[in-house]
């Protein structure tokens, strides 16, 4: 998903929440040809996680648009030299629109645009765009906060986990959002982060969690791209929650809620795009308003009452009635990040390199 921690950082500063069009000379496809869309995998195509989510949007797509569009997608590429390979052999083979969604596929994918400019790109959570190039990500941070309320009703012995992968802002706006969604409910409610150092990583990511089911943690929260913090849940009869995809089928019993990102219709709005000669450039962020992030998908321990409560806060959230980051919020060394009465703007939220008071943890430099 992200790679480098230092050029994330310097992203926060650039990333925007709208559209922003850059001047291009739109070429449309002409109407006799299937226009070729490809999509570049950082990781194999498991039954849930990261890479399934954005092939379920390549699947929207292919439903969407039917015999107009033909589909071609290059699973497990790493990030770097391997990715520039991959995505400039798509160019070559004819494909119109290419997405490549990995922070570490953004720079060999300006590399190739350059060489290209007939071929539109979309950096999926990059940040830098290009007359060809157009960047996109979610608000993932708006489900954690509604998972958190969830972790927050659910939990007996107030401590949650969280397996992390790196303390990059967006890792560090989930974090920051559960505890406080936690808290908003349950205010003696604290949870514990282990870093990995690793997005994929199925192993440690099974050793983290079980290593924080050791602590008296009772339900988990997980940033990393496999199954196997909620397989680890299932088997020490915790609670987890699911994060990119459902995950009911690896923890029928662990799973109380998902949070999903749901990749469909914005790839089909922007092969239909290039398709129509529409497509521009320009950076979106979109969260539960525009239907880019998702709760839901509760497992059975979780009562009626609690769900109900989750999914009237979700209409809360995208209406912009309910933020997840209002004041007073306070970081985990006591310093005053926000008073009462504000709330972060885009800006400092992208930004975020503090964990908020209520997680036990530091911010890995």
């Amino acid at each position: 998903m992200y790679k480098n921690l230092a050029a994330m950082l310097v992203a926060a500063c650039f990333f925007f929440p709208a559209v922003q069009a850059q001047t291009s000379t739109p070429t449309p496809v002409k109407a006799t040809e299937p226009i070729k869309a490809g999509f570049v995998y950082v990781s194999p195509i498991t039954e849930a996680g990261w890479t399934r989510q954005h092939d379920e949007g390549r699947k929207a797509v292919e439903r969407a648009l039917g015999d107009q569009v033909k589909t071609t997608f290059v699973a497990d590429v790493p990030e770097g030299a391997d990715a520039e390979r991959v995505i400039r052999d798509l160019a070559n083979q004819g494909h119109q629109i290419i997405f490549t969604p990995s922070f570490g596929y953004m720079e060999p994918t300006l590399r190739v645009a350059k060489d290209f400019p007939n071929v539109k790109f979309e950096s999926v959570t990059g940040f830098k765009t290009a007359p060809n190039v157009a960047a996109s990500n979610a608000r993932y941070y708006e489900g954690r906060y509604l998972a958190g309320i969830a972790a927050g009703r659910m939990t007996q012995t107030n401590v949650a986990g969280y397996v992390a992968g790196f303390p990059i802002p967006e890792v560090l706006q989930g974090i920051n959002a559960f505890t406080l969604g936690m808290r908003s409910v349950n205010p003696k409610a604290n949870v514990k982060v282990v870093w990995l150092n690793a997005w994929f990583d199925p192993p440690k990511e099974r050793e983290a969690a079980m290593a924080l089911f050791n602590q008296d943690v009772d339900v988990i929260a997980f940033h990393t791209g496999s199954t196997a913090v909620m397989a680890a849940a299932q088997e020490r009869g915790k609670m987890a929650v699911a994060y990119h995809s459902d995950m009911r089928k690896i923890g029928p019993d662990a799973q109380i809620i998902a949070v999903t990102h749901q990749w469909g219709d914005y790839y089909t709005a922007r092969v239909r795009a290039a398709m129509n000669g529409t497509w521009t450039s320009g950076s979106v962020w979109g969260g539960v308003k525009d239907g880019m992030i998702r709760v839901g998908d509760f497992g059975p321990r979780v009562p009626k009452q609690v769900q109900d409560e989750i999914l009237a806060k979700q209409k809360l959230v995208g209406s912009g009635k309910l933020l997840p980051f209002a004041g007073p919020i306070t970081d985990n060394e006591g310093r005053a990040v926000l008073p009462a009465g504000q709330s972060l703007n885009d800006g400092q939220i992208l930004g975020m390199n503090y964990l908020v008071q209520g997680v036990q943890g530091k911010v890995l430099r």
